[in-house]
């Protein structure tokens, strides 16, 4: 049987169901001691003196830290450059470890408290006094573009970091609006949320003087890049001298990918003070610093001919960075939404402006599917609010304009007007899929029949996300400031037993299952004989760690080219073995086996041979273990159909999600079951935003729900039962045929969600409500009061 396309349960599970998972904050090192943060209560403040005098006297504590004993050291830098239009370098201020001058957002760290136990350092930091001269703030990423606002960074002209466009020519797509039969016309804000992981970041920094080696122990998806942005641009470490280490990480959704300002405070002050240092994060603080997510200010307009084929789109966004700018913060509104606007349609033309604006808030990075959401809510609620201003059906608006079937083999992929050229995919098929298993004939018959004090509605949503992003010769004509590749190392042990050494890394997503499938099935062995290690910059050379659904697409790929070389090497030891030409073996079964015979050596007597090499071919050097990088040729296109049915009840307001169908394609399939479950975590997540989750900032940049009592998240309770199903269009570029699945669900859903709102709110003459979409806004509406 082979093991890819099964539904192996995950190994990992058993560690964590039974309390023997390590995280960061697990780790205990003698003479620990711990870090807690004095952080601004106020998003905008000059700070006219920090008072530790108290603080330093209390019992425990061993030593505080200012702005002013840290303001030599390098600040957080970003890992993506991205240009003005006018070819101007984008804006990049400092982001100093601690402030010393002036705070720019709630929760910007002030000082930094180190004592024997967390208890100590809480005390003390509650001893520390900070006098702030409260400023005027901004945060709303429109009003920061606007004449006379509140500047963030006094340094610079504005709060501008930079603006940016992609298409069309701007006056080519202006014509052909203006030219349009139809035009509709959205301006919406995709609201910031939190990420929320399970696990709260941490870091433990330790400084051996015996060896000056630094060990920096931290909850990242990224152990690599975080060692590379400490070592070349915060502390100037040399690279051999630091290991980072990220053990069991609970979880990321894109908010652990970033290198933070923690992490290079505790592993440069245990230097200072002799001793190890763990810091981990409380829940409030978590909301304040772990970056955000989304926060688009976007106006959108799209045109359509009298046959309702779309002629033009074009987009101007405001997009919020926060006060500093996170690892790949400039990627996201750009390379990341931009490049996406194509979605599975022919459109024409296509312009999207950006304004990427400083505010006095908390920095804004990759959530998950990062960009990708953002482009997908934006066209799918342009087409069901086109269809609905047109009276088109939505299903049969898209059908019309949906980009013909490719394998991008036979077919060439498809060239959009956003710079990506779509691998493989075929859109109508999975929108077919999700009609048949929706029932959209009937459900419109129920929906006219209804009268029962409910409304009913029903929304589409059909997308496209670009994962696995590379090469990296193109993200670095991009702005990236780093490779995006992935390695692996394949060692096969004398017994053979398989080691697997990979650079991506899991936070949630089975990747000691699946890549252990990968191994186990290419070489015929047991998957238990396969060892899966990632996450220790000390035992992997290298490797740029997991987002944007790229674990499989590159690690995985890196995986296969490393086991190419074994097979190849072990191919020559085996005919040697069994005194025949390479070219008349076939392997199968775990063995070797001569064509047409039944002559054969088994993997484990060949592994065996590579390191007792005494009967052994000539030249051939001993040993079974081979590295790779693999840097894809393109991204993946994953895709898919979602569809939602809600019930509003019109006395309270109150949306119920009755049913979520979900159809993606994500190529080849290694575990099915694993794949299922990062569907619904992504479907849980898109459609939490869509009725539920959500920042309020108050105009003085006060988090008004920062903590879980004030802050919705969506409970099991919330949902229906998920409808999934998929469609196989395999990736033509990379050796697994895969695509990605961690986002998927993440994308499609929400404008889905909404658009069936709407759907069920047609007769109400509105054509949009802000998410989330509370029971409140939907009553409001109802009764004219919106």
């Amino acid at each position: 049987m082979t093991l890819i396309g099964s539904s192996v349960k995950r190994v990992e599970d058993k560690r964590f169901l039974t309390g023997k998972g390590q995280y960061t904050d697990d780790i205990k090192i003698p003479g620990m001691t711990y870090a807690c943060f004095v952080r601004s209560p106020h998003a905008h403040a000059k700070i006219n003196g920090v008072d530790t005098s108290r603080a330093e006297s209390m019992p425990g504590v061993v030593k505080i830290y200012t702005g002013a004993d840290v303001a030599e050291l390098n600040g957080v830098p970003t890992g993506w450059q991205v240009n003005f239009i006018n070819g101007e370098t984008m804006k990049e201020p400092k982001h100093p470890l601690l402030v010393a001058d002036k705070v720019k957002h709630l929760g910007d760290a002030v000082a930094m408290v180190i004592a024997d136990s967390y208890a100590e350092a809480k005390d003390a930091v509650d001893a520390i006094v900070v006098d702030y001269e409260p400023l005027p703030a901004v945060v709303n990423p429109k009003d920061a573009a606007a004449e006379g606002a509140p500047k963030v960074h006094d340094d610079l002209p504005d709060n501008m970091c930079f603006d940016w466009q992609l298409g069309n020519e701007k006056a080519d797509v202006d014509q052909a609006i203006a030219n349009a039969h139809h035009v509709t016309k959205l301006e919406f804000i995709n609201q910031r949320v939190v990420p929320n992981a399970m696990e709260p970041r941490s870091a433990i920094g330790h400084y051996e003087d015996q060896n000056e080696k630094y060990t920096l122990y931290t909850s990242t998806q990224n152990p690599h890049l975080v060692r590379l942005l400490l070592c070349a641009f915060v502390l100037g470490i040399p690279e051999h001298k630091v290991r980072v280490v990220a053990p069991d990480v609970g979880g990321g959704f894109g908010s652990k990918i970033f290198h933070y300002t923690e992490e290079a405070l505790v592993i440069w002050a245990s230097k200072e003070i002799g001793r190890p240092i763990k810091w981990t994060a409380e829940r409030r603080e978590s909301f304040l610093t772990d970056a955000h997510g989304r926060d688009h200010v976007t106006t959108a307009e799209l045109g359509l001919d009298a046959e309702g084929n779309f002629t033009a789109l074009r987009v101007k966004t405001h997009a919020n960075l926060g006060a500093y700018l996170s690892t790949f913060a400039p990627a996201v509104p750009t390379y990341l939404h931009g490049t996406l606007l194509q979605g599975l349609y022919t459109t024409p033309l296509i312009h999207v402006h950006v304004d990427a604006m400083f505010t006095h808030t908390n920095a804004v990075d990759a959530y998950r599917g990062a960009g990708r959401p953002e482009a997908t809510y934006l066209l799918e609620r342009l087409i069901d609010t086109a269809a609905l201003e047109t009276g088109m059906d939505p299903v049969e608006l898209r059908r019309k304009n949906f980009i013909d079937a490719f394998d991008g083999v036979d077919q060439p992929g498809y060239q959009t007007q956003v710079a990506l050229q779509y691998d493989s995919g075929d859109y109508h098929k999975v929108l077919d899929r999700a009609l048949e298993m929706v029932g959209y004939e009937e459900f419109r018959k129920e929906q006219a029949a209804l009268d029962n004090g409910k409304l009913i509605g029903i929304g589409f949503s059909t997308y496209i996300e670009a994962c696995g992003i590379a090469p990296s010769a193109v993200v670095g004509a991009l702005g990236a400031r780093a490779g995006l590749f992935e390695s692996a190392q394949v060692r096969v042990q004398p017994t053979g037993k398989v080691s697997v050494y990979s650079g991506s890394h899991s936070h949630g997503q089975g990747h000691e299952t699946t890549f252990a499938q990968i191994v186990a099935d290419r070489f015929g062995i047991p998957m238990e004989d396969v060892e899966i290690v990632h996450g220790d910059s000390e035992a992997v050379a290298f490797g740029m760690g997991t987002y944007g659904s790229r674990s499989l697409a590159v690690g995985g790929s890196a995986i296969v080219k490393s086991m190419d070389k074994v097979m190849e090497k072990g191919t020559k030891i085996a005919a040697h073995l069994l005194e025949a030409n390479p070219d008349d073996l076939e392997f199968g079964e775990g063995k070797w086996t001569v064509k047409g015979t039944d002559k054969s050596v088994g993997f484990g007597d060949v592994s065996l041979t590579a390191y007792v090499p005494h009967n052994y071919p000539e030249g051939l050097e001993p040993g079974l273990d081979f590295s790779s990088f693999y840097d894809p040729a393109n991204f993946t296109y994953p895709f898919g159909a979602h569809v939602a049915i809600v019930e509003i009840d019109k006395e309270t307001g109150k949306v119920t999600l009755k049913r979520f169908i979900a159809v993606d394609d994500v190529g080849n399939v290694i575990n099915p079951m694993i794949v299922d479950g990062q569907i619904h975590g992504g479907l849980a997540q898109g459609i939490g935003q869509a009725l539920h989750e959500g920042t309020i900032y108050s105009e003085d940049g006060q988090l008004i729900n920062g903590t879980y009592m004030d802050y919705v998240m969506p409970r099991a309770d919330d949902f229906p039962m998920f409808e999934i199903d998929r469609t196989v269009t395999p990736c033509p570029h990379n050796p697994l045929g895969v695509k990605g699945a961690g986002e998927a669900g993440c994308i499609g859903s929400t404008p889905a969600v909404v658009n069936a709102v709407m759907d069920a709110l047609k007769g109400y003459g509105i054509h949009d409500v802000e998410m989330p979409v509370t029971s409140e806004k939907v009553w409001n509406v109802i009764h004219g009061n919106s």
